[in-house]
């Protein structure tokens, strides 16, 4: 490849991550956002979990024809367009009347967070594909370090968007915070008019029976991603910082705060990860047994947090501890799976493959969410943890059944870990 053609693919990459980035920003920034003001003015844990309702089911859809619409039209397309609907998505909600109904104002923030919904998964799954195809060819040894930076990188933002949503809302009020995070968003849009048309783009139409992955390693992995987002996302997204902000009585500025730092720990473990997993594998690439033996060791983390409150350890410190632990174990988990989906898949099926994939993913955060405000409502947050613990071991029991990718791409990761 031609030191021209490698210029433009880094430049291809650094545009993609940027686009990338500044949209974590703001979703991570309205997450809190949201959460916060509407647990301020007294709606329930399970009406905050409806407010995200739109936003998880719209991802599962989005991931499902996302695929198909970048296959088709180029993920460039996909990828600004999400950026676009962010747009739109905050400028809704600006525009909310503090004097509508409860019943209205619900509805009103759920059709809002069906655009952050659809813009999310569109950016995350064109990012994420668009990876493969901008890594030069001499260059796919890397690809595992090439994801990791891309996901830990996108993780630290996100953390940082936790507390720039909490300090804006703090500092300028809802509608202002909202504002200023369009506007910055603005910015990232003009930056799609320096990549390339239709990357990722396949020459054939794609039928719409295509659009379900036939690949069983793609299958069973998409299988265990749903439940281990779901563990996840049962007792973050919504019974975490209500228990903060509720019955530990923490400021904005704390639960944002400790939020953020985090998302943004978690982040730089999975930036760390091709690193640290090559000291426990002597250097050979992520494989089954991989993903199988950091499953598993999470069953121990919420299981853990849970009997420790039962119990009646100081809840601030079991939090802090038990949720540390937590996000470095995971965030070996999401590095692996990270890496299998773009091991496993193809070139030409890369955005079909990958928008599959997190489907299953946007599906276990849905359910997630759903029960993160049902559960806590009913049984507190040590009841989230059980929940959480269950489905980590039903992702584990379905990793199980994954083969190791093809031995030829493990060897090329091996050969140029070191670049």
């Amino acid at each position: 490849m031609t030191s021209t053609a490698s210029k433009a693919n880094l430049r291809n990459y650094i545009l993609v991550t940027i686009a990338y980035w500044g949209f974590t920003l703001t979703d991570g920034a309205l997450r809190m956002l949201v959460l916060l003001y509407f647990y301020n003015i007294g709606y329930t844990p399970l009406q905050i979990a409806f407010l995200f309702l739109f936003y998880e089911i719209f991802g599962v859809i989005t991931n499902f024809l996302g695929g198909w619409i970048g296959s088709q039209f180029g993920l460039k397309v996909t990828l600004y367009a999400g950026i676009a609907l962010q747009i739109v998505g905050l400028g809704m909600l600006a525009l909310l009347d503090p004097a509508w109904s409860q019943g209205m104002a619900i509805a009103y923030v759920m059709t809002a967070q069906a655009f952050s919904g659809i813009a999310k998964d569109l950016t995350k799954m064109s990012s994420k594909s668009a990876i493969r195809l901008v890594v030069p060819q001499e260059a796919q040894s890397s690809l595992f370090k090439w994801v990791a930076v891309l996901t830990g990188s996108k993780n630290a933002l996100k953390g940082v968007g936790f507390f720039l949503g909490a300090a804006l809302l703090a500092a300028f009020g809802f509608e202002n915070a909202l504002l200023m995070m369009a506007s910055g968003l603005v910015l990232v849009l003009l930056t799609g008019f320096l990549l390339p048309h239709g990357m990722g783009k396949i020459k054939k139409k794609v039928g719409f029976t295509q659009l379900f992955s036939k690949s069983p390693e793609i299958n069973i992995l998409s299988a265990a991603r749903f439940f281990l987002f779901g563990s996840r996302d049962v007792w973050f997204v919504v019974g975490l910082p209500v228990f903060l902000r509720g019955p530990l009585g923490w400021s904005f500025y704390q639960v944002g705060g400790f939020m953020a730092c985090w998302v943004i720990g978690y982040g730089l473990v999975q930036f760390l990860a091709p690193a640290l997993l090559k000291r426990f594998s002597n250097g050979e690439p992520p494989n089954a047994n991989t993903i199988q033996f950091w499953t598993f060791a999470l069953i121990a983390v919420p299981a853990g947090i849970a009997i420790a409150l039962q119990l009646g350890l100081p809840a601030d410190g079991v939090i802090v501890v038990g949720l540390a632990i937590f996000g470095i174990v995971f965030a070996f988990n999401s590095a692996v799976h990270s890496y299998l989906v773009l091991a496993y898949t193809d070139d030409d099926k890369v955005a079909l493959n990958v928008g599959f994939y997190y489907m299953a993913n946007s599906g276990g955060r849905l359910i997630g969410t759903v029960l993160s405000g049902l559960v806590f409502q009913l049984f507190n947050l040590v009841g989230c943890l059980w929940v959480s613990t269950l489905f980590v071991l039903a992702a584990g029991l379905i990793s199980l059944k994954l083969p190791d990718p093809q031995p030829q791409k493990a060897i090329v990761w091996k050969a140029g870990e070191g670049d």
